[in-house]
């Protein structure tokens, strides 16, 4: 079976973040594209793809068109049942189905409040009270399932249940939000996830910056994992002679520790300057054999 995933901005679209990590985590190839929030109605962006009118929206060969995040997670979890979007265990299965239902249909204090921003981290944000109410539920229900299936991840292993809740993480480390001390643990379980990393490092150098997601809050460093210290570099020559992603030859070129790499265009280069212990690929080529 193959797909077609169409996303928003990754900086900014919560529902694509979702989405491609249902994909991401648990092996599913898709081809990704993307619509830009900033380029018309997304709907617009979607007429070629009826009935299709938002993000993320999934197109199967079979002519399925599927334009709900949940729905996305159910029908991939029925196509690939293998993939262990859900718990092989019931009482798991059956909490992370209800703890996904509830994050697709509430908190809409907080998303209204502190819409995702993968770009910047705020701090001296006060929360109003309709915020804190759904922070307050959050813990209730992440205390619930941390406690009955011992973690890290909400019902044990990582599920579809948690790529629902990796924006939320988001939101609580960029706006730093009050929550328990095991809530802080689980955001720090997704800021430090590999896959995670790789959605941000992108989104903090693929496509334009969007006003009407910020807000006018000092701003701070990012909350999660320092990356190394990698820059663009203008010219060569690179240890390596082939992209460590693509496998072509090299054109553009990062510095990290005093050495050189190379990529094979200015993507691969700027996501990977972005945060480079994110990409296994690249690791590999800088600490060698």
């Amino acid at each position: 079976m193959t797909y077609t995933l169409i996303l928003g901005d990754r900086a900014y679209s919560s529902w694509s973040l979702r989405a491609w990590l249902l994909f991401e985590r648990f092996g599913i190839p898709a081809d990704v594209r993307f619509v830009g929030l900033g380029e018309g109605t997304v709907a617009e962006q979607l007429a070629d793809h009826p009935p299709a009118r938002s993000v993320p929206t999934l197109i199967s060969e079979d002519g399925s068109v599927i334009c709900d995040s949940l729905a996305i997670a159910e029908e991939l979890a029925t196509r690939h049942s293998d993939a262990g979007l859900w718990s092989d265990s019931s009482r798991a299965r059956a909490t992370a189905r209800s703890l996904a239902a509830e994050m697709h249909s509430g908190f809409a204090a907080l998303r209204e409040g502190c819409p995702m921003n993968l770009r910047c981290a705020y701090k001296g944000y006060a929360p109003s009270e309709d915020v804190l109410t759904d922070l307050a539920r959050i813990d209730t229900i992440w205390a619930h399932a941390l406690d009955a299936f011992r973690g890290p991840w909400l019902c044990g292993g990582y599920s579809a249940a948690d790529a629902f809740f990796a924006p939320v993480a988001a939101r609580i480390a960029g706006y730093g939000l009050p929550v328990r001390s095991d809530s802080r643990s689980y955001v720090e379980a997704h800021l430090s996830d590999p896959a995670f990393r790789r959605w941000r490092a992108m989104g903090l150098v693929d496509g334009p910056d969007l006003p009407r997601f910020a807000r006018d809050y000092a701003q701070c460093a990012w909350p999660g994992p320092v990356p190394l210290p990698a820059t663009a570099a203008d010219s060569g020559p690179s240890e390596n002679e082939r992209c460590p992603y693509s496998g072509r030859q090299v054109t553009h070129f990062l510095e990290l520790e005093g050495r050189t790499f190379g990529f094979c265009n200015a993507f691969c280069r700027d996501k990977t300057v972005a945060d480079p212990e994110a990409w296994s690929a690249f690791m590999d080529l800088f600490r060698g054999p």
